[in-house]
């Protein structure tokens, strides 16, 4: 059972794991184990569910995964005989994601996706995920009612990032291979335009309003802040070098950012552009604001463990032995 303030769900990839984190406390509570490969990880809007991303691919044809405990034979038999759409049968590699239900932590689904996943996230109904393909040049729409994937859509080189605007309908995808973050419509599942940024942009944070998206650019070192009404960038924060993971305060008014090249962690205040730094290491990695706890959580590159940081004063206030190196985490209130 989840303490007041959620638990953090952190994947540990080559651990075939994801690590349980009391929010409230910072210690760790167990783990979802028989995940294979997990790196990207997002929750569904009302809790109950997590939606994880195996990072390696395996040939078309090849034996398909060990069925999910909470699967009948019959069941799993059925959804891996059957190609689930169209465009998944064009790629001659295939990988997969994991539905965990939370209330008993079970593994209760497996979908074929055509490669390797490296992010997802869930639309803000929970009807659909998006998953990035950076083998494939493309991103796959996920219905999570039929679990079928129902367009693979191509973007550009190296899509590693994705999140959906508040209202669903687009959802925006960093490539890093050409610069560019490409804005996705749902519906239509066609790229309607591409905003260039800066040099291999990767991990994104959008506001709760839709109108400001931050783009880390790991080549540049930067940050650009992309005005989604105008499609162009608006401005731009010299941080680093290296640049990984990415998050907003509860206010939004400030900008989080890890430098994992030069192990510091930045702060970056958006009213008024000043920025501070601490110092953080070895590699400093995926970053999670933790809602209402004043707290963020960096995992390390190089360590099986995570940090606690003070929003306010940017002091680690705790170290977390996460048993794994941590990838997308993912902060769930309520189970």
């Amino acid at each position: 059972m989840a303490s007041p303030a959620g638990n953090v769900y952190i994947p540990l990839g080559g651990d075939n794991s994801i690590a349980i984190v009391d929010a409230a406390t910072n210690s760790v509570l167990g783990k979802i184990t028989g995940i294979p490969n997990v790196h990207g990880l997002a929750g569904t809007p009302d809790g109950l569910y997590l939606i994880a991303g195996r990072n390696d691919e395996r040939p078309v044809g090849a034996p398909a995964p060990t069925k999910p405990a909470a699967v009948s034979a019959d069941e799993h038999t059925a959804h891996h005989a059957k190609t689930s759409n169209k465009s998944a049968s064009k790629s001659m590699v295939t990988s997969s994601l994991s539905v965990i239900r939370l209330k008993d932590r079970a593994l209760i689904q497996r979908i074929d996706v055509p490669g390797a996943v490296h992010h997802v996230a869930v639309g803000p109904q929970g009807r659909y995920a998006i998953v990035t393909h950076p083998t494939q040049d493309a991103v796959s729409l996920v219905d999570l009612m039929t679990y079928d994937v129902t367009a693979t859509i191509p973007t550009g080189p190296l899509p590693n990032y994705a999140v959906f605007s508040p209202d669903g309908k687009n959802v925006y995808v960093s490539n890093a291979g050409n610069n560019t973050v490409s804005d996705v419509d749902v519906a239509k599942t066609i790229v309607l335009r591409n905003v260039l940024v800066g040099g291999s942009p990767e991990h994104l944070v959008l506001s709760r309003d839709g109108k400001r998206l931050f783009v880390n650019n790991i080549d540049d070192g930067t940050v650009s802040a992309v005005d989604i009404k105008l499609g162009k960038v608006s401005s731009t924060f010299s941080v680093g070098s290296t640049l990984h993971g990415i998050d907003l305060s509860d206010d939004e008014k400030t900008l989080f950012v890890a430098s994992l090249g030069d192990d510091k962690i930045a702060s970056i205040d958006l009213e008024s552009g000043k920025m501070r730094t601490v110092k953080l290491g070895p590699t400093p990695y995926h970053l999670a604001n933790i809602r209402g706890t004043g707290k963020i959580y960096i995992s390390s590159a190089d360590k099986p463990m995570a940090w606690v940081l003070d929003q306010a004063s940017l002091k680690v206030v705790g170290e977390i032995a996460i048993g794994g190196k941590g990838h997308q985490m993912v902060h769930v209130i309520g189970n």
